[in-house]
């Protein structure tokens, strides 16, 4: 299952997916792993949460972080949650592209089991349909 936070630059979507990554952490029994582009966040985690820090990677596109989603997923079979704050920075894409690769991460993440957070930012006069169906409600 993905799960998107979206919202313009600005509207608390950091401090929700950490606190959602938090909280989540503390009541799953398998893995949590927290993904960001850089290491600004990693000591508002909980020592539960795995940080990893995708601006040591090289990450230029899409395709390679969906490889590199898809690899944490198949590494680990104990992964549960797996969060990506700054989903866009990490892509370096604009959001209208990514229909396949929302597509394909969900279909990764129902066959591994691993439940996917993401925050994305944007106003809503760009969100995209497809984005429609990942929402996390409130």
């Amino acid at each position: 299952m993905i799960q998107v936070i979206y919202g313009k630059k600005g509207s608390g979507k950091t401090k929700k997916i950490l606190d959602l990554a938090n909280t989540l952490a503390a009541q799953v029994k398998g893995n949590t792993v927290f993904i960001d582009d850089d290491q600004r966040y990693m000591y508002d985690l909980k020592y539960q949460v795995r940080f990893v820090n995708a601006g040591e990677y090289n990450i230029e596109d899409p395709k390679m972080f969906l490889g590199f989603l898809i690899g944490m997923m198949a590494k680990d079979f104990d992964l549960e949650l797996l969060f990506v704050d700054g989903f866009l920075r990490i892509v370096n894409a604009q959001l209208k592209d990514l229909a396949d690769f929302f597509a394909q991460l969900s279909k990764a993440s129902e066959q591994h089991n691993v439940r996917v957070i993401m925050s994305v930012s944007g106003s809503e006069e760009d969100r995209p349909a497809f984005l429609d169906e990942y929402l996390l409600k409130d």
